[in-house]
């Protein structure tokens, strides 16, 4: 590997984009430390803490997704998450919207899908903008005098200057992603997700090592050998699903055009195992903590309001709880996955092009047997988004060290490096170097 990094760094286009890369990143890191004028830190760190123990790990998501940035309440608070949110409403507009499925379709409808989810992005920045602004004036109304005053002078110039902060900071954001996949490597906005992610793990540890040394928090070698054994068995399932397909063979015919055979050959349509990647995940998330943040935010001593607490609590997650979310999370896998993939279309695709499954009629046929194994493959990976959502938190918070080894964020990251390493191993390629696999392919055939 490490000849690897350098052969890659021997290719100037690629030694360009790497450097370029990292040189975003770290500006998006340096924002996510620049807090919000305004604002009294330590009256924000009370005010956020309770609010995360009342609502659950809605804010927390959001928390991760961000890199810190939202409980610090700086520039890039909102993060990359209205983005995710304007993204995923686009992709099920067509389905509503039939002009919306025509433009989508067309030479340059991707481009002007593109720009509407801009649009989107700023204008979810800006709600949200206003929401919080709002909350941070008036905490009282969800932790009640705890918090003590968090905005030391919350005119209507500051509510418009934070919401007008948070709106270009989350565009700002946007645009190095944008950069990174246009001129660096991978895709920016997941790198810029990853790297978020990321920059929560040290203070993960320091809790995990912090309960290792404390005596009366009961943590011991064994917990934390469990723990370790956990996050690699959830990264080995993670590449496994992430790399596993369905290779369905395609045969085209033979075509004679002006003298000239065409066709006649043979190759395989690769259906992924986990084609929802960690939409419904975070779906399913958004969804557990909205009735837990109602909850957080009602009267606490109506005795059904306590009930529902204990029941829809995620820091201590019951048997109802993780049951509902293993189902949601099931349930929306296979659902992002027919938005992805359309068999029907798959099937006029293959019949406009002259390509057939051996066996099958071309048309309904075809489209009936994708739908089939679709259906068959997407099962495994549904539970495998389950457990590995699921699995984690039982285990976590009965060791008391949080969400430490979190679902969403190990797809994220197992994903994100499996693809960038898959590019810098196409550069490599071209330019005849040795790469993180060719490698070993190597010296697997001199042996």
């Amino acid at each position: 590997m490490i000849k690897a990094i350098q052969n890659a760094f021997k290719i100037p286009e690629l030694r360009k984009r790497i450097i370029f890369s990292l040189l975003l990143l770290v500006v998006y890191r340096l924002g996510a430390h620049i807090t919000l004028p305004g604002i009294d830190d330590g009256a924000l760190e009370i005010f956020f803490k309770e609010l995360m123990e009342r609502t659950g790990n809605v804010l927390a998501l959001i928390n991760v997704f961000s890199g810190g940035a939202f409980g610090q309440m700086t520039i890039f608070a909102l993060g990359i998450q209205p983005y995710i949110t304007a993204a995923i409403i686009m992709q099920l507009l067509p389905m509503i919207i039939p002009s919306l499925e025509k433009l989508s379709k067309e030479p340059d409808g991707r481009k002007k899908i593109t720009q509407y989810t801009r649009y989107g992005t700023v204008l979810l920045s800006i709600v949200q903008g206003i929401t919080i602004t709002i909350l941070l004036r008036n905490p009282e109304q969800l932790v009640g005098g705890g918090a003590g005053v968090i905005v030391n002078n919350p005119t209507i110039w500051w509510h418009a200057l934070a919401v007008l902060t948070l709106t270009a900071g989350t565009a700002f954001v946007m645009w190095l992603g944008e950069q990174i996949t246009e001129r660096g490597i991978g895709q920016g906005i997941s790198i810029i997700i990853t790297v978020g992610i990321m920059a929560g793990f040290p203070s993960g540890v320091a809790t995990v090592f912090s309960r290792l040394f404390s005596p009366e928090a009961g943590f011991e070698i064994i917990h934390l050998a469990g723990l370790i054994l956990l996050i690699v068995v959830a990264v080995s399932g993670t590449i496994f699903i992430h790399l596993s397909v369905r290779k369905i063979p395609i045969q085209y015919g033979r075509q004679i055009r002006g003298g000239k055979v065409f066709g006649g050959r043979s190759m395989h349509f690769p259906l992924r195992v986990n084609a929802a990647g960690m939409i419904p995940i975070i779906f399913a998330v958004y969804l557990m903590t909205f009735p837990g943040f109602f909850i957080g935010i009602m009267p606490q001593d109506w005795a059904w309001v306590g009930a529902m607490a204990s029941l829809m609590d995620p820091t201590n997650p019951s048997i109802f709880y993780l049951g509902i979310y293993a189902l949601l999370i099931i349930g929306f896998t296979y659902f992002y996955t027919a938005v992805q993939i359309n068999p029907v279309q798959i099937a006029e695709d293959l019949q406009k092009n002259g390509g057939f499954v051996p066996g099958l009629r071309p048309g309904k046929q075809t489209a009936d047997y994708f739908n089939t194994t679709l259906t068959r493959i997407t099962l495994p990976g549904a539970l495998f988004l389950a457990g590995i959502a699921v699995i984690p938190i039982a285990i976590t918070s009965g060791l008391g060290v949080g969400n430490m080894v979190d679902g969403a964020s190990i797809l994220i990251v197992v994903g994100v490096v499996l693809d960038t390493v898959s590019q810098i191993e196409s550069y490599l390629t071209m330019r005849h170097y040795d790469g993180f696999l060719k490698d070993r392919r190597l010296k697997g055939r001199r042996r």
